[in-house]
């Protein structure tokens, strides 16, 4: 395995591209080469960076090139953890200027310390007995400071709804008026409920909060508690506090990864690191079973080819982890089901916050018309010919538009 090495690839801009990916070779690694004695170089050699590529895109008018250089590291250089990995490859040439971390290809080895995900997209689809078309997800409309009553109010017309999944908000940590484990028991009586009422169970996603240091314990407590899933803020805890919970033999429950924060890494076309690899390889790494990400066409959309290729990276099934389900996220209603479909196939989560509770007949009916235009895009049916058999269809159609 000390032979093996890990090649990274980076975006920049420099005089010379190929001396840019030399000195980050020697810089992020032994910290000097040329002036130091043959002996020294002898000992130091195993750990030295090798500059692979330099690739030009682009020149500049300062005399610069644009352009994407790869350097290789020793996997001896790294402990097995993504914070080890993130600051031998990234740290403090992140502070040097226009660089922008673009990828990481691991060696097959690299993958034995990391857990991946504990139930990954075929484990999740076990769980709830769907196997032939998108997962449909709902999102609390708010839950910060709303009285238990209604949160339970809310749940029950999503799970009505016939969606697969419900989650909280990632910002319900203040949660005083619906404590995390009482609500947990509450929604999976509810879920209990619905299921017969419906024939389908619906998963949901509490919240993990507290110290770092509590998040485990948190985790397990959640589990006896009855817990079907956990959304966890992977960024603002750190990709090492995923990997504890994914280890964890006791938290038997899929992790469900929130991108909160995403946007201070990846958006800059020069600086940061990239979502495919930031929100796609690193997190299916750390353990994450189904990861949000902004979809193409919302508010906050991702271009369409970082999202596919995102989605990518937690689908391949080339590097020994589980999949991870791609929930791409923000903008989705009901007459963007036939895009999400055409553009991210069957293993996706279709996930919708005011596209279901933003519906003329409430979330219920919401839920309903997601249901029906699911079924219709797996079948290759319009949607304006579904919604002829389906009121809560027509009317997510008339509002939104779409129905192709």
């Amino acid at each position: 395995m000390s032979e093996e090495r890990i090649t990274v690839t980076y975006l920049t801009q420099a005089k010379d591209l190929s001396k840019k990916a030399e000195a980050i070779a020697v810089g992020m690694t032994v910290g000097s080469w040329t002036d130091l004695p043959a002996a020294k170089q002898a000992e130091l050699r195993p750990y030295l960076g090798e500059a692979v590529k330099a690739e030009p895109l682009e020149q500049l008018g300062n005399g610069e090139t644009r352009g994407l250089i790869t350097v290789s590291y020793p996997v001896r250089n790294f402990t097995p953890d993504i914070p080890s990995l993130l600051t031998g490859v990234f740290g403090k040439l992140s502070m040097d200027g226009r660089i922008k971390l673009v990828d990481i290809q691991f060696p097959p080895s690299f993958f034995t310390a990391f857990p991946g995900p504990k139930y990954g997209i075929d484990g999740i689809r076990e769980r709830l007995g769907v196997f032939d078309r998108p997962l449909l997800m709902s999102i609390f409309k708010a839950c910060l400071g709303l009285p238990f009553d209604d949160l339970k109010t809310q749940f029950r017309a999503q799970a009505e709804g016939g969606v697969d999944l419900v989650k909280d908000d990632e910002i319900f940590f203040a949660d005083d008026r619906a404590p995390f484990l009482e609500r947990i028991r509450a929604f999976r009586q509810i879920a209990r409920e619905t299921q017969e009422k419906t024939g389908k169970p619906v998963l949901y996603a509490a919240n993990l909060t507290g110290p770092v240091h509590e998040l485990n314990d948190r985790a397990k407590r959640a589990v006896e508690a009855g817990a079907d899933c956990l959304l966890f803020n992977v960024l603002a805890y750190g990709f090492d506090a995923l990997h504890r919970l994914a280890a964890d033999p006791d938290v038997t429950v899929p992790l469900m990864a929130h991108p909160a924060l995403a946007g201070a890494f990846y958006p800059s076309p020069d600086y940061g690191i990239a979502a495919p690899l930031l929100l796609g390889k690193l997190t299916r790494l750390a353990g994450a079973d189904l990861v949000l990400f902004p979809s193409p066409y919302g508010s906050v959309a991702m271009e369409k080819a970082e999202a596919l290729q995102l989605a990518g990276n937690l689908t391949s099934t080339d590097i020994g982890l589980k999949r991870s389900f791609p929930v791409p996220s923000a903008g989705i209603h009901p007459g963007l089901v036939p895009q999400l479909y055409a553009d991210f196939g069957n293993d996706q989560v279709v996930n919708a916050g005011g596209g279901i509770h933003g519906h003329p007949g409430g979330a219920a009916a919401g839920g309903q018309a997601f249901v029906a235009a699911i079924a219709a895009a797996v079948a290759g049916k319009p949607l304006a010919e579904a919604a002829e058999s389906s009121e809560p269809l027509a009317a997510a159609l008339a509002k939104w538009g779409g129905g192709r």
